[in-house]
């Protein structure tokens, strides 16, 4: 009887615990992360667009925003700083045209630099404010360099034209200076590949005076960050610049292009030292761990442009966001109209004209403390 008494009990044990429910894992849906930025378009005092700036890089500099022009830019818009109200986007100032210090004169590269360069990206050394940096990117426009000077700098490790690391000064009587510049060397065993038009486009300094420089694409078509570290004998010599390349956990792809077309820095209340990433084409902020501890973090973007008396607010098909910077909790972004797509936006016809012109926007976005969680 104990016998079979037993095996029932048994019997029911088993059954029961067949009839427990299983532990439900249960997956969060993933988090948008979208952010929408509003733009305005960008007005000097009498209301009249800054007609094709080509706008490149952007930097604050005593409470104005600053960019610079490309070399696909309009010839008015070359070789000048240019100021930006960030309160109300208006174009507040631009510099005269840049001078060239005798260094710059003498140098193999001065004829390029002192027609149509193309210069992208800004970044100011935030050791001494009147230094600011600029890279150039796409040289194809001009001629070969001299046969000395072709010997000396052929071995870029990158395109034929070597990448230039330019130096501005601004003087006392708010004029601008180039007053330094030097050639820049990719190590053969990063495969940066000749890309004339796929160059640095990104700049941004640290506090200790490392500059970050963002590549469009490399060899196998992946957007890369190198570094270099600028000290007071940088520019004293005129060798090759090699520039590094941190430890970061960048995004990695397949197929497509995904360049980096702006970089700025940014602290966090913790201390943690983050970089902001503009990926033009993805419509992306990137947020890169400097320490390379986290994986970058991808910030979809729609770009809104604001309504004003003839528009109500609409969604732009192509912004090319180019140029961002942090003032506080802010971030700014300029846009590159892109000749191409640019006429693609005009769902409004009051705006046509600015489209037509190639007139660029300002975007504000709130830092949002999740894209460092």
């Amino acid at each position: 009887m104990l016998k079979y008494l037993t095996s029932a009990v048994l019997t029911t044990l088993l059954i029961s615990a067949c009839s427990e429910p299983k532990d439900v894992v249960i997956t969060p849906e993933p988090q948008d992360l979208t952010e929408v930025a509003v733009g305005k378009w960008i007005l000097d005092e009498k209301g009249n667009v800054m007609f094709d700036p080509q706008t490149s890089g952007l930097v604050v500099l005593d409470g104005q925003l600053v960019t610079i022009a490309d070399a696909s830019a309009d010839t008015t818009q070359q070789l000048k700083l240019h100021s930006i109200s960030p309160n109300t986007a208006t174009l507040s100032a631009s510099s005269e045209r840049f001078s060239f210090s005798n260094t710059v004169r003498r140098s193999c590269f001065y004829s390029y630099l002192s027609e149509q360069p193309d210069l992208e990206a800004l970044a100011v050394d935030p050791r001494d404010t009147n230094v600011i940096y600029t890279v150039t990117e796409d040289a194809t426009r001009t001629g070969a360099l001299s046969p000395r000077c072709e010997t000396k700098y052929e071995e870029t490790g990158s395109t034929d034209y070597p990448t230039l690391l330019v130096k501005l000064t601004r003087k006392d009587n708010g004029s601008v200076e180039m007053s330094d510049v030097r050639p820049l060397q990719f190590p053969n065993d990063f495969e940066v590949g000749n890309f004339p038009n796929d160059g640095i486009e990104g700049l941004t300094m640290a506090e200790d005076g490392t500059l970050y420089l963002a590549l469009e694409k490399d060899k196998a078509g992946q957007p890369r960050i190198f570094t270099l570290a600028v000290d007071e004998d940088f520019f004293s010599s005129n060798d090759f610049a090699t520039v590094s390349e941190p430890n970061l956990q960048l995004p990695s792809f397949t197929s497509g292009n995904h360049p980096i077309n702006g970089l700025a820095s940014y602290t966090h209340s913790t201390g943690a030292s983050y970089l902001f990433g503009a990926a033009r084409n993805d419509n992306e902020l990137w947020v890169i761990d400097v320490s390379g501890n986290k994986p970058t973090k991808r910030i979809p973007i729609t770009f809104d442009v604001a309504g004003d008396q003839n528009c109500e607010q609409y969604t732009m098909d192509n912004s090319s966001m180019e140029g961002l910077v942090t003032i506080e909790n802010t971030l700014w972004i300029i846009n590159d109209p892109w000749e191409k797509n640019y006429l693609k936006n005009a769902t409004c016809e009051a705006h046509k004209k600015r489209y037509e012109d190639l007139a660029p926007l300002l975007f504000p976005l709130e830092i949002n403390s999740v894209w460092f969680e």
